[in-house]
């Protein structure tokens, strides 16, 4: 076995080595992509396999390694830490059999496998569901689905200790001398933050010129986060800086129950004890159930009242994680615009039922869609079923 794995290893890397993509259709290159990005997976998971296996049996001391991850990343061209994640991940795969068969087929990538093995760890019995999402969305969706259910081994107290003893901030200089930084922050802090840096990007991009507005968002993201930094930043988000979202008992009680929500969109599972705190912040928006019926909220026109937007931004229910793309498998978070589902220009109501996040590429391509169908020529001059919707305003 291992004298037919070696040959075939061999013969694929002396096959690729003469490839040339320019003699083959863009249908040829497409297929050999797709195949290779399959083979890839497959050889990701028996190379970390037998890495494994040779570390368990010392091989990297004989090669003249004291650890296995050192000798791992020389080999496989990644630094120490990627190594030994990696090796930790076969470990992990040892108790996710399910998974660690997907993955010697091909059918998942290692930060996949990595993904649902950690989470199996601290969430027994959870790995058949996050497969199948593997196999369905994207790695995004996936790392989003498996953070939520690692958070919610935790209570919210040692959630909450664990933060405050993780808030870091690291800086150094870059090839080119420019001043580089990451930092963690606890959720109340980094989510109202990243809000008010959205709002300020946003006023830059309206009120930039044609050059300033083919830059990337990341370019105006830094101009605002100097902006903000220097007290310059004019901007305030046209919703609240942080949406905490808490049952009303338990807000009033003081502490949480089994199945009782408290968290901040777009952060994680707080305390009950810091959402009441926060809750005094004129900064913060608490969405307590106390029974506003948000739906009742809807007219003809583009604006979306506050109330609305807040209702929006929660993202669906029960969990209300936070608006996020609706197109399947996008899930993006960022960039996000509210499109009317029935186009306003076909009488469709500004309406919690009426509107859903879409990132930009999506939104223009279902306002071409609404166009062809004849849906956006002029209000009360289209039928009202089947339509679609074509308005931009930014969440």
């Amino acid at each position: 076995m291992p004298a037919a794995v070696l040959a075939a290893a061999r013969a694929l890397l002396e096959s690729l080595s003469g490839f040339e993509a320019e003699l083959f259709s863009g249908a040829d290159c497409a297929e050999v992509a797709e195949a290779l990005a399959v083979a890839e997976k497959a050889c990701a998971a028996a190379r970390l396999s037998a890495a494994a296996r040779a570390a368990d049996c010392g091989a990297h001391l004989r090669a003249g390694f004291a650890e296995a991850g050192d000798w791992l990343a020389r080999h496989a061209g990644t630094s120490p830490g990627q190594a030994r994640a990696a090796l930790e991940t076969a470990e992990a795969l040892r108790r996710c059999p399910a998974t660690s068969r997907a993955f010697a087929r091909g059918e998942l990538s290692l930060s996949q496998a990595a993904e649902i093995a950690r989470t199996e760890a601290a969430r027994p019995g959870v790995e058949a569901e996050l497969l199948a999402r593997a196999r369905s969305q994207g790695l995004g969706s996936l790392r989003e689905a498996a953070r939520k259910l690692r958070l919610g081994a935790v209570s919210p107290e040692e959630l909450r200790r664990r933060q405050l003893a993780a808030r870091s901030f690291r800086s150094w200089r870059d090839e080119l001398g420019m001043t580089c930084f990451t930092a963690a922050l606890t959720p109340e802090v980094g989510v109202g933050f990243l809000n008010r840096l959205d709002a300020e990007a946003d006023r830059l991009f309206r009120a930039g010129g044609q050059q300033l507005r083919s830059e990337p968002r990341e370019a105006r993201a830094a101009d605002a986060f100097v902006a903000l930094l220097q007290g310059k930043g004019k901007a305030r988000s046209r919703s609240a800086e942080v949406v905490l979202v808490a049952d009303w008992g338990a807000f009033v009680r003081g502490h949480a129950h089994p199945g009782e929500v408290c968290h901040i969109v777009g952060g994680s599972p707080v305390p009950v004890a810091l959402a009441r705190q926060m809750a005094e912040e004129a900064f913060v928006k608490a969405v307590l159930h106390d029974g506003v019926e948000i739906k009742t909220v809807a007219h003809y026109g583009r604006h979306i009242p506050a109330v609305l937007r807040t209702a929006l931004q929660l993202g669906p229910p029960p969990d209300f994680e936070g608006a996020s793309c609706t197109e399947p498998g996008c899930g993006r978070r960022y960039g996000l615009e509210w499109d009317h589902v029935d186009p306003v220009a076909n009488q469709g109501l500004t309406s919690l039922a009426n509107l859903r996040p879409l990132c930009k590429p999506s939104h223009r391509k279902k306002t071409e869609a609404d166009r062809a169908a004849g849906l956006l020529g002029g209000r009360g001059n289209r039928r009202r079923s089947g339509g679609r919707g074509e308005g931009r305003d930014p969440p």
